[in-house]
Parts: structure tokens; C-alpha cells; sequence
């Protein structure tokens, strides 16, 4: 691989029923992966990524480790493909994991078990019903922020996903979530709806979370990184394996920087990005930042196919 790249791994909401399976059928690392993945977490993680049902997969505890398990996947098969030597690597919220899997600091065995008591953890922290999170459309963040101060009336609200291309994800209570949608489409939002999610990630209801997440990190192996992650929490790259526990805590509450991240992407010098793993939602966000920076997405042996050419030249 000649061209400076940057290696980027989906969150939650990428989920689908039936992935990964292509790859496993297709190469043997793959496959070894997900029976790593059911060996580690003590249930067939595999048969519900391929065969559902949705509504189990849709858990979060499922859906964490499943998003996790499907992107190193994709990545090893890539890595039996072509040199991989990335610049930097990225992950979006539960994505960060998956990098820091790829960059040597976490064992991907480590990284399931973490992940899905991550998600144990952040459903647990918000009785259902109680908090809310919505996307914003063609405001800036600035706006939103100030959408989010009106709306608030004592109730927790704040910016969760800063992704950039005027889209804005909130989250919080309930009420101040609808509260802020109205607010927002007052302000000439193109769009505000509430998202289909079952919490409130990344605001300050996820405390609960972030504390029993740093339980769970504290007896696991970080080791030195091979290659800079750059941290949602920050949009910085950290290449320091001592800070790894801190910022995975902080990121539970703190807003996804991923507009900034993906501006770091390209001041280190990167040419292009690779989405490994279900979807293509980061891919589609790097478009709507910046249009004419190549970025593919690799799911499948045929997604991976079609970018071999490009990833040699």
C-alpha cells in the first residue's frame, strides 16, 4: 500500500442481520475471528450476526460486540490482501475500539468483553423512556448548542455526535430532547427528528456508565499502540497506551468530536480513508465533510474487491 491512508471503524446503527457472514465464507481469518469472538464472550455471537433475529441483535450488549467483532474481521482479511500501514486509525463512539484493536493496544478477545459490558452498562444507566436523542440538520454547532441551552429547563441536553456536514446528534432527557426539535426547526433546521435508539449516549446520563466502565477496563492489558488513534472525545491522536482507560471513560459522556477527527485525518496528511466493517455510514459522512476526499467502504469480499486496485496504486 503506497498511498497515505487513514483506517476508520463504524458505531453503533451499522448493524445488519446477516454481516459478515460473506466474508467469513469467503476467508478463513475472518471466520477465525468470529470464533474468537464466540469463544471469548461464552454464546454464538456469530449465528446472530448472520442469522438473527434483528431484535436480538438490536440489544445493545449484542450489538456492541457484534459491530466489533464484524470490523476486525473485515480488517484482517483486508491485511491478508495488501500491506497495511495506516497513518492513523479511527473509530466513531464504539468504533474507537476496533481501532485500538487494529493499533495493537487492546486484544480483540479483551475488546468483545469490554464492549459488551459497555453496552450492559449504558443501557442500564437510563430506565427506558427517560432520555431521548435526536438529529439535527443544517444548524451549526453553535446553534445547536444554544437549541440545547434553551431547551434544557433543568433537565440534562448536549451535543453527542458532532459529525459533521451540518449534522448534529443530541441527547438527553426526554423532554428537552422534544423540546429542543421544536426549537431547532424554529431556528430553520432542514431536518430534526428523534433517533430509534433505547439511551441516551454521550451526555451527562451516561455518568453511571463511565463509572462502571472504568471498573471493567481496570484489570485489562493495554499494550503500546503501532499506529495514533485519534480519540472521539478529543479529535487529538494519542499514541500513549497510559491514556487509553482515561479517554475510553470520558468518551461514554463527552460529545463525538468526529467532523474534528476527520480534519485531523487530513492535516496528518492522509490521501483517502477506509471504512472496515457493516455499512457504509462513515464513508457517507466524510462525503458530506469534505466531497472530494476518497473515502471506500469495505464489508464484503466484494467491497474489499473493488478497492484492492485502488488501495495499491
Amino acid at each position: 500500500m503506497s498511498r497515505p491512508l487513514a483506517f476508520l471503524f463504524p458505531g453503533q446503527g451499522s448493524q445488519t442481520v446477516g454481516m459478515g457472514r460473506a466474508l467469513v465464507e469467503r476467508f478463513p481469518v475472518a471466520a477465525e475471528v468470529f470464533a474468537e469472538a464466540d469463544a471469548a464472550l461464552g454464546f454464538p455471537l456469530s449465528t446472530l450476526c448472520f442469522e438473527g433475529p434483528e431484535e436480538d441483535l438490536i440489544l445493545t450488549h449484542n450489538t456492541q460486540p457484534a459491530i466489533v467483532t464484524t470490523s476486525v474481521a473485515a480488517w484482517r482479511a483486508l491485511a491478508q490482501e495488501v500491506d497495511l500501514q495506516p497513518v492513523c486509525v479511527a473509530g466513531h463512539s464504539l468504533g474507537e475500539y476496533s481501532a485500538l484493536v487494529v493499533a495493537g493496544a487492546l486484544d480483540f478477545a479483551d475488546a468483545v468483553c469490554i464492549v459488551r459490558e459497555r453496552g450492559r452498562l449504558m443501557q442500564a444507566a437510563v430506565p427506558p423512556g427517560v432520555g431521548a436523542m435526536a438529529a439535527l440538520f443544517g444548524l451549526s454547532e453553535q446553534v445547536v448548542a444554544a437549541v440545547c441551552t434553551e431547551a434544557a429547563q433543568g433537565e440534562v441536553i448536549s451535543p453527542a455526535n458532532l459529525n459533521g456536514g451540518d449534522q448534529v446528534v443530541i441527547a438527553g432527557h426526554a423532554g428537552a430532547v422534544q423540546r429542543a426539535v421544536a426549537g431547532a426547526k424554529a431556528r430553520g433546521a432542514k431536518r430534526a427528528v428523534e433517533l430509534a435508539v433505547s439511551a441516551p449516549f454521550h451526555c451527562a446520563l451516561m455518568a453511571p456508565a463511565a463509572e462502571g466502565l472504568a471498573r471493567v477496563l481496570e484489570p485489562r492489558t493495554v499494550r503500546p499502540l503501532s499506529v495514533g488513534v485519534i480519540v472521539n472525545a478529543t479529535a487529538e491522536v494519542n499514541r500513549d497506551a497510559e491514556q487509553v482507560k482515561d479517554l475510553l471513560v470520558r468518551q461514554v459522556t463527552a460529545p463525538v468530536r468526529w467532523e474534528e477527527s476527520m480534519q485531523r485525518v487530513r492535516d496528518l496528511g492522509c490521501e483517502g480513508a477506509v471504512e472496515l466493517g457493516a455499512g457504509r455510514v462513515l464513508s457517507g459522512l466524510f462525503k458530506r465533510i469534505d466531497r472530494k476526499f476518497p473515502c471506500v467502504s469495505i464489508s464484503d469480499p466484494d467491497s474489499l474487491a473493488a478497492s484492492l486496485e485502488w488501495l495499491r496504486s
